[in-house]
């Protein structure tokens, strides 16, 4: 925002342009085009320049003040834009939009017209350079409606680099676990949304760019009219049924396009709805717990995706990032993707490297197309789609007459309805290397056009015929020292030294042929008429040819916006093979399996392993991964769920083996084979984890509140079709309050939702539970003991643990001996009185540091030493003094020997 001060009149006419524009756009960061520079004035300039680390100057004055600014080339402008944008900054691009020296015939002090052309936000970018190719690129809108039953709320999600539009319902409690599932960049909402008090919470908690918007924006009324008015149609009842709120929604979607945008449209594909309950439910907090597309630290490495990701294509790696973030319920759809990769697993490996091949060298289409239909594409992006529209032709014609599976044959049917008339016009128009910028020119194969061919030539030859009309005159005029040079104030003209000027100038013939332009200290420029028609035709020819360049551009651009549709199907295919292909290498090298998925309650797997431990291990050159089963399936095939608690020593494996089966299932649901010997795994429609401590300190939650506030949701929403995972419930709090809620929650699990679980606890008192609760098994992490040691076997056993080792992990981690040996002694003491001992008899019967006293001295000499020492003032005593009195200690501390 601008000062006060600084929206007063401008001193200059320039200044009052920027400041107008400026005024319009009060929330982005202004880039002013001047030339070659984007400028920032005022406010926006110390803001840019603390920001970018760019120097900041000054530009004249305003009301007596200097005027703070600071500058980006415009060349380099992507850059500083992927800066500003990943610190949370809106720009607004403002650019000229007439020539300089069309501006002078107004007058002298005529301002070059500008606007702003587009806003740049964090989830409306195209730019390739500020795009990761292996992520999309949402903004969503959220929508809300109220009717006779309570409000209604639904999503719009737009990720305008490529074109995706989808629309969802939601409602208001699980507003932010769908939110975090799609991973929107930025989201937009009507104001009286944004400003409602029981919502406001959730767009504070997400971390992301809000941008408020006026309620008309949102209108489900008026919503039917702007989405058909933007698609060019009369009616939307093509496009499918939709409710007041995804109407709503959408329109407020396409109002941010149009809002940032401004006169540009880009290709998008008409909005895709989504069913409720199509995808696997998972809240926020099992979804960063299981560290699915990220871990805690906000890496990817270390991350579900990084695990499993064999892609080739930016495509295929976006599809598999959002098939993992969504995993599937219906059983169908999941068998039909999990063929897929059947297919590529028994495929020849002829077939299946030559789709990788194939793969490897497509580019990204709908980024290419998303820019061209914007506006700010390039002959690059006109060539990506050359290239990956004669992919999608060898890619259809390595799978033709083949047997496909479901999926399969739907992509190898899109291939084939890929523009092949699109193809052929691009591959017989561009040139095999093309410039990044069509004003470049240069881009256009020889041969496609005859007229373009002839003015090149004129241009490209125009310096053999100035060579040979340079030495001409050298010859005439008898100097040899004679050039022929140019720049962009003259043009042409002929350079002689003074000392040569008179062979130019000497007679009269010479001096009609030979115009005078321009006298310097050493030499003398001059031009012939025969010069200045040649430049004039040289010029005009090179004119030319860009002029015909750039039409032959816009028509094919025109060509590929008009079958973006056809474009887009093409690249979707190809991308499900991308995933397909990849998950059947993931499959073959690191030997997983297929699952099987049906309606039932089942869930039983064996010798399962977790993905990502697993290939750490491999990598670490470590002890390999030790697999474990897993049986959460009903008695008698039942819908209750079975219960296992798990008991046994920190370290080992409690937490990798309850996030590996959460892995498992979201790996299934994803279409994916399972790091498993077998696995049969009914539909989970609900994933719950409680694993790992964090806190919530911004909000005044403590470790133990944020644990006891995920344990209540889970309570609140798991049902008999829930997968639930849950790790030391109880451990932040006191001893007894602990395993009471630990206990009431297990009973609560077992009797109310009736889902498959599990349940790791050092609480060994939980384990009498099973003799109580049918569905109920006791579990342990088995161990050894050698020579006082514990020995991790990280295998899962049925049973219970009758002790946690935590001692023992202790002396591991390095604590003291002296705290190690306390401990025991006081384990020793509680295990012996048993858990009732009063805490005032302890420290009667363990007095502090008496494991160290009764290691070093007998009582007597300890105690003659102790007299001695309490009797002394160090701050008394000379260092003479001090250095007898250690003496006289060490000699009383010795007569024990």
């Amino acid at each position: 925002m601008l000062t006060k001060t600084a929206q007063t009149a401008a001193p200059t006419p320039m200044m009052a342009q920027y400041l107008e524009i400026k005024d319009a756009n009060p929330d982005s960061l202004l880039f002013y085009r001047m030339g070659d520079f984007y400028e920032l004035f005022f406010e926006d300039a110390e803001i840019a320049s603390q920001a970018l680390g760019i120097t900041l100057t000054k530009r004249g004055k305003h009301l007596d003040d200097d005027i703070p600014m600071c500058g980006v080339p415009v060349h380099a402008a992507d850059d500083y834009l992927q800066k500003l944008i990943g610190k949370g900054f809106r720009v607004a691009v403002c650019e000229q939009l007439e020539d300089p020296a069309e501006a002078k015939k107004r007058g002298s002090k005529a301002v070059v017209r500008r606007d702003v052309t587009r806003l740049v936000t964090p989830g409306t970018i195209t730019e390739e350079k500020l795009l990761d190719p292996s992520e999309s690129s949402y903004f969503m809108a959220v929508g809300r409606t109220k009717s006779g039953s309570g409000p209604e709320m639904a999503l719009a999600w737009i990720d305008i680099s490529t074109g995706h539009f989808r629309i969802a319902a939601t409602a208001p409690e699980r507003l932010l676990s769908d939110i975090s599932r799609i991973g929107p960049r930025e989201i937009t909402v009507a104001d009286s949304v944004f400003s409602d008090p029981d919502l406001r919470p959730v767009f504070d908690l997400l971390g992301l760019a809000v941008t408020p918007l006026p309620s008309a924006f949102f209108d489900s009324a008026t919503a039917h009219d702007r989405l058909a008015r933007f698609y060019g149609v009369q009616t939307l009842d093509g496009f499918g049924a939709f409710s007041r709120a995804e109407l709503a929604a959408a329109a407020g979607a396409i109002a941010y396009v149009e809002r940032t945008q401004i006169s540009e449209r880009p290709a998008l594909q008409r909005p895709e709805r989504e069913d409720a309950g199509s995808t696997l439910f998972i809240d926020p907090a099992t979804r960063a717990n299981l560290e699915i597309e990220r871990t805690l630290s906000g890496s990817r490495q270390g991350s579900l995706l990084k695990a499993i990701d064999r892609t080739v294509t930016g495509g295929g790696a976006r599809l598999l990032a959002e098939r993992l973030r969504s995993p599937l319920t219906d059983c169908r759809a999941i068998d039909a993707r999990l063929d897929s990769v059947s297919f590529f697993l028994s495929a020849d490996d002829r077939l299946t490297d030559g789709l990788r091949d194939v793969l490897k060298g497509c580019p990204d289409m709908p980024r290419a197309l998303s820019r061209l239909s914007l506006n700010r594409g390039g002959p690059r992006d006109l060539l990506a789609l050359a290239q990956g529209l004669e992919a999608a032709t060898e890619a259809q014609r390595l799978l033709a007459s083949i047997d496909l599976p479901e999926e399969l044959g739907e992509a190898s049917k899109l291939l084939a309805h890929a523009p092949h008339a699109v193809t052929e016009s691009l591959s017989s128009a561009l040139d095999d290397d093309v410039p990044l910028l069509k004003r470049d020119g240069g881009f256009v194969r020889a041969g496609h056009n005859a007229e373009l061919d002839e003015m090149r030539a004129l241009r490209d030859e125009s310096r053999k015929v100035i060579a040979g009309l340079q030495a001409r005159y050298a010859e005439e005029t008898g100097v040899r020292s004679l050039k022929i040079k140019y720049n962009n104030v003259l043009g042409y003209f002929i350079e002689v030294t003074a000392l040569n000027a008179d062979a130019l100038t000497g007679t009269d013939e010479a001096k009609g042929r030979f115009i005078h332009r321009q006298t310097l200290a050493s030499a003398m420029r001059f031009t012939t008429t025969e010069l200045a028609d040649l430049e004039s035709r040289i010029a005009n020819a090179a004119d030319r040819a860009l002029s015909i360049e750039l039409a032959v551009f816009e028509r094919l651009q025109g060509e590929v916006i008009a079958a973006a549709d056809a474009i887009r199907g093409a690249a979707l295919a190809l991308s499900v093979i991308d995933v397909s292909v990849a998950l059947a290498r993931l499959a073959e090298t690191e030997g997983y399996c297929r699952p099987k998925i049906d309606d039932s309650r089942n869930f039983a797997v064996v010798a399962g392993r977790h993905p990502v431990v697993e290939q750490a291990l491999r990598k670490q050159a470590a002890n390999p991964f030790v697999a474990n089963d897993c049986d959460l399936s009903p008695n008698g095939g039942g819908e209750q769920g079975a219960i296992w608690l798990l008991t046994g020593p920190n370290m080992g494996g409690k937490s990798t083996f309850l996030r590996q089966n959460a892995l498992i299932a979201i790996l299934a649901q994803t279409g994916s084979f399972v790091p498993a010997g077998s696995a049969h795994l009914g539909v989970v429609d609900r994933l719950f984890s409680r694993v790992g401590a964090s806190d919530d300190l911004a909000r005044g939650r403590s470790t133990f509140m944020v644990e006891m506030v995920e344990t209540a949701a889970i309570l609140n929403q798991a049902g008999d079709r829930s997968l639930v995972i849950l790790d030391e419930i109880g451990r932040g709090t006191s001893t007894f309050d602990g395993l009471s809620i630990a206990w009431a929650t297990v009973e609560h699990l077992h009797a109310k939702n009736r889902c498959r679980t599990l349940f790791a606890t050092h609480f060994h008192e939980l384990t009498a539970l099973a003799e109580t609760l049918e569905s109920l098994h006791n579990v342990t992490m088995r161990v050894k003991e050698w020579e006082g040691d514990v020995v991790f076997l990280h295998e899962v056993a049925k049973g219970a643990a009758d002790r946690s080792y935590g001692v023992q992990v202790a002396k591991l981690a390095g604590l003291p001996e002296s705290v190690v040996s306390r401990a025991r002694d006081v384990l020793d003491q509680l295990e012996a009185q048993g858990r009732d001992t009063k805490a005032s008899k302890l420290v009667d019967d363990l007095p502090l540091f008496s494991a160290e006293i009764r290691r070093t001295a007998p009582q007597v000499q300890s105690s003659a030493v102790e007299e001695a020492l309490c009797d002394l003032v160090p701050d008394e005593m000379t260092p003479r003094e001090a250095l007898e009195t250690l003496y006289r200690l060490k000699a009383l501390s010795g007569k024990r020997d």
